[in-house]
């Protein structure tokens, strides 16, 4: 489905859009008062009928600092039309835009609609996007919190969504169980800015649901000598795309995510993984808390605990330390539990665990 430079069109919201109208912003009911997230979508739209072949592109900072790359165009339409492909798309289904256009989610939301002649749903990007929506839903993107958040305030909007994908953060236990109780085919998604968002997928619910990521058409996966996935994807990137996560690679297309590469922990010359350790807590700690480590004098590093609570009271730590003992291995186990208000995060709300470390050391120091 070849780009027309010249010629672009976009259903929202159940009307048909053409280049100056979606130039003009003529979506947007009151241009005086359009807000931040109709703003984004706006400048986007113009970006991507201007003649540069490519879109300029902010990375969320989660694992580095956040900066800005170049993604051509035609490698966008390319992921869309993978992505339509895998879903079976079809013209006229309605696509929820609930994710913001600063980032490549959001982005690449709207490319998928203009490619497929889809019928963008716009809603805020907020908490529960699914509040003030009363009409069937073919497909939408979220991030877990999110989908937590429709779950906490009106979990029978699920039954609106028929195919979910979920991303921009990892899916827990807790999460993933409540997810078996919908009728919403739901699926993690794992990529990044650098690959076009996603590049592999995971069933979590229903008869066909797995542990593994299977990778999208004319993807191969392989592992370089560190055990981190390499994705050879040469519609979406000229390059071989090294990453830092450690993978169980199973085959070419599929794979079993272990954890990040710069998150293992040696400690007492015995290499942890903290995401190992965290699918194990999920079922204990009701709050969010991750899995790291400070040096130790003896054991080089040794592992630690942060909690994100306010609540969290010395019963409860105690009984614990207890169900800590009983579940993890010696080296596993947590010598220190620190907490803390509130998590250091990105504007796409993913947990920093470096600099919420450094906050939480200096402030027990």
């Amino acid at each position: 489905m070849p780009f027309q430079r010249n010629y672009v069109s976009l259903l929202i919201n159940g009307f048909n859009y053409t280049n100056d109208a979606l130039l003009e912003g003529a979506w947007i009911k009151n241009d005086t008062t359009a807000t931040a997230w109709q703003k984004s979508l706006h400048k986007f739209i113009t970006d991507w009928i201007n003649e540069e072949d490519f879109v300029t592109v902010q990375t969320s900072g989660s694992t580095g600092k956040p900066k800005k790359i170049k993604l051509s165009k035609e490698r966008m339409m390319n992921s869309a039309f993978m992505t339509g492909k895998y879903f079976d798309f079809k013209s006229g289904q309605k696509a929820l835009l609930c994710l913001p256009c600063d980032y490549i989610a959001g982005k690449m939301m709207v490319v998928r609609a203009m490619m497929w002649g889809l019928d963008l749903q716009l809603v805020p990007p907020k908490g529960n996007p699914m509040a003030a929506i009363n009409r069937p839903i073919d497909f939408a993107a979220m991030i877990p919190l999110q989908v937590a958040t429709i779950f906490e305030e009106n979990s029978d909007k699920f039954s609106l969504i028929k195919k979910l994908i979920i991303g921009g953060g990892k899916v827990d236990a807790q999460l993933n169980e409540k997810l078996e109780l919908i009728s919403t085919q739901c699926y993690a998604t794992y990529g990044m800015t650098e690959t076009i968002t996603h590049v592999a997928i995971k069933k979590l619910n229903g008869p066909h649901q797995t542990a593994y990521f299977e990778a999208l058409s004319n993807i191969n996966l392989s592992t370089d000598k560190r055990g981190c996935l390499k994705i050879d994807a040469p519609k979406l990137s000229e390059k071989i795309i090294i990453t830092n996560d450690i993978v169980d690679l199973k085959n070419e297309q599929q794979f079993e995510w272990l954890g990040r590469f710069d998150n293992v922990i040696n400690t007492g010359g015995i290499k942890v993984f903290p995401e190992k350790i965290e699918a194990i807590l999920e079922k204990i700690i009701p709050y969010r808390f991750f899995i790291t480590s400070i040096p130790d004098k003896k054991l080089e590093n040794k592992v630690i605990l942060i909690i994100e609570s306010k609540e969290w009271i010395t019963k409860k730590i105690n009984a614990l330390k207890l169900d800590l003992k009983q579940v993890l291995s010696k080296f596993e186990q947590p010598k220190v539990i620190y907490f803390v208000d509130e998590f250091e995060e990105t504007p796409t709300k993913k947990i920093q665990r470096n600099r919420t470390k450094k906050k939480v050391i200096k402030f027990n120091l």
